[in-house]
């Protein structure tokens, strides 16, 4: 039975549709992303099915007693008050500290009356259900949910009115999770978390029981957690099977397959019409008022309209000129500021080699951004160096947008990197979205969206052959992420990316530069650790898993684009197949082989779990079920070799 269900909805706003026709279910445990360009009505929808909006057609309808948590966008203006962080974590739990109260009571009524034996009992069952519902538990459970969402245990009494809007949508969200509800459905949930908190946050959603509708721009956290995905775009919904991977193949597939379908009805139509043309004055005249007939029926009731696609950004990345092999070097390296006593880390020695991408990933706070301040000179170390290698030019994105000027108009950025013919600057700007009246808004009154489209379309105009980018993708729609993915894949230089998009990462870095703090409540410095392998092989070494130690990796490449993260494997026999079923066939492998190496962790986590728990039978079943996802990773990855080398 559905949880929640919804029928024809539509909903408008004066002259405006949002969406019609949307017909959508949720089962129980059900697991769903809602997707869809900035401005299809995600949101809208979110609140329709959450009961907060009326539809203005449809009906939504939700089984009896189903108890639904939303986390909106906005979720700092859910909570306000004095209370602090703790005593709002504990509302959720008002029942069970009436309870406490309760066997408090009772027990000292026993102290006074020790023999009374009625007593006895209805302290023995007060307690049982006590400890059955948790009881002894709650307090636990917050502050492994405030910790878990980077809540330190400093914030804890902290008023809610202190907190940042950022801290309150934490605090919403664990409030949130503490309740536990039917339904969770949550728009942009990783907002304001760092990666540590994300996966975090992962691993408990995995385990939850209820059902889970999400809105989120994070890819991987998608991939992650969902098993249907819902596309609301140009106002009608489309459900796909699958995490988020298998929706982008499935929807390329799908347009592909309309539009092959919309090509064969223009084909028909067009002969038909040629017939019509050619016959209806002849002697074939009946035949031909026979067939315009059949094609005005055919037009009116059958006919499909040319598939749409979303207008997307158009991004290319141009170096002016080759770098030397050698990039970056460090030596020495001390981060930090000067009015500080304390740095925030030291740099082991590093060169970063042509064609490199390599990921600078951490917790918030803990240098990353002040790093690449200190590479590109605009911060002093606080020791050693940093050295440029020969013919580096740096492109440099910045998180916060520094370099755009507030009152400087969309096009006065884009001549203030290049002189272009204001004519062409124009048509520059329109590959980034930036059309008509758009090119003279001042940078002041741009969305964080917009912004960033502005900052790359500097970027792009740099000719630089080394880009720092700092959170590059935030702000930015999913269309617009994938693509500066393709353009940052294809790049023919070298990449150090600062990024909380494991998506992102895990499709570009050949090393990953990990910034790990102490845990909490432990003293000692921030470490920068150097892996030099894939994002996946980092996380499973991370976790002292086998299969990440680090093999040989290929030279890197810059005049192969597509290949930043392709390690060499040992080959297999592939059948010869064309360019395009190649291309589509190494899609379906690398999806595959991912995907089985995540199920290798989460294999091998269940087998530690088994064998301190003396299961032998579970024990075997597991350890039969990891031979079989080597074997099988094994086997993927010769026919992968096999198809990347043709």
């Amino acid at each position: 039975m559905a949880l929640l269900s919804g029928n024809n909805l539509a909903k408008s706003f004066g002259a405006d549709d949002i969406f019609d026709s949307v017909t959508v279910n949720i089962p129980q445990q059900g697991r769903i992303a809602l997707v869809g360009p900035n401005g299809a009505g995600k949101t809208t929808l979110l609140r329709l099915l959450a009961g907060l909006d009326e539809p203005s057609e449809g009906t939504v309808i939700r089984a009896r007693g189903t108890r639904i948590g939303l986390l909106p966008q906005e979720a700092e203006l859910s909570l306000s008050g004095d209370q602090t962080l703790w005593e709002e974590m504990l509302t959720t739990f008002t029942d069970l500290i009436a309870q406490e109260e309760r066997l408090h009571q009772i027990a000292e009524r026993l102290a006074d009356a020790p023999n009374d034996a009625g007593l006895l009992d209805t302290y023995g069952q007060a307690q049982a259900r006590f400890e059955d519902e948790g009881g002894y538990e709650y307090t636990i459970r917050i502050q492994q949910v405030l910790g878990g969402l980077g809540f330190d245990t400093d914030d804890f009494q902290r008023p809610i009115s202190q907190l940042s809007g950022g801290q309150k949508t934490r605090a919403l969200l664990a409030r949130l999770l503490l309740e536990e509800p039917d339904l969770l459905v949550l728009d942009e949930p990783t907002n304001h978390l760092d990666i540590q908190a994300v996966e975090w946050l992962e691993r408990w959603l995995k385990s939850y029981q209820g059902a889970l509708l999400v809105v989120s721009h994070d890819r991987y956290f998608m991939d992650s957690i969902v098993d249907h995905v819902w596309e609301l775009m140009f106002g009608h919904l489309e459900e796909y099977r699958g995490s988020y991977s298998d929706y982008i193949r499935q929807r390329e597939e799908r347009h592909t397959r309309l539009l092959a379908e919309y090509e064969r009805q223009q084909t028909f139509i067009d002969k038909t019409e040629d017939y019509i043309a050619r016959n209806i004055t002849g002697q074939n005249t009946r035949q031909a008022q026979g067939r315009r007939k059949r094609l005005e029926r055919f037009l009116r009731d059958e006919a499909i309209a040319r598939p749409r696609q979303q207008r997307s950004m158009r991004l290319h990345l141009n170096t002016r000129r080759l770098s030397g092999e050698k990039v970056l070097m460090t030596k020495d390296l001390v981060i930090g500021y000067h009015d500080d006593s304390i740095p925030l880390f030291d740099a082991p020695d590093i060169t970063l080699m042509r064609g490199e991408c390599a990921a600078l990933i951490g917790p918030n706070g803990a240098g990353k951004s002040t790093f690449l301040k200190t590479l590109l000179g605009q911060l002093e170390p606080l020791d050693g160096q940093s050295t440029l290698g020969a013919g580096v030019e740096i492109g440099y994105f910045a998180q916060a947008h520094e370099g755009l000027k507030a009152d400087n108009s969309v096009l006065d950025e884009i001549l203030s990197v290049k002189n272009l013919p204001v004519s062409e600057a124009r048509n520059y700007l329109a590959t980034f979205l930036f059309t008509g009246d758009d090119v003279q808004k001042p940078v002041s009154a741009l969305s964080g969206g917009e912004r960033g489209r502005v900052a790359l379309a500097k970027l792009a105009l740099s000719g630089a052959n080394l880009l720092l980018l700092d959170e590059p993708t935030n702000h930015l729609d999913i269309p617009s992420q994938e693509i500066l993915e393709a353009v940052l894949s294809d790049f023919q230089g070298t990449i150090l990316l600062v990024s909380h998009d494991r998506y992102l990462i895990r499709s570009l870095a050949t090393q990953v530069w990990a910034l790990c703090a102490p845990r909490r409540g432990e003293d000692g410095p921030t470490e920068l650790v150097v892996y030099e392998g894939l994002y996946n092989e980092y996380l499973a070494w991370r976790e002292g898993k086998p299969i990440a130690e680090p093999g040989p990796k290929p030279k890197p490449q810059p005049g192969r684009p597509g290949e930043r993260n392709k390690a060499p494997v040992s080959a297999q026999s592939a059948p010869r197949l064309s360019a395009y079923e190649r291309k589509k066939r190494l899609t379906q492998v690398e999806e595959a082989i991912h995907k089985l190496e995540i199920d290798l962790v989460n294999l091998s986590g269940a087998l530690e779990a088994a064998s301190a728990a003396g299961d032998a039978g579970r024990v075997g079943k597991l350890g039969e079920e990891y031979t079989w996802t080597e074997r099988e990773i094994e086997r993927l990855m010769g026919e992968w070799e096999q198809l990347a080398i043709e």
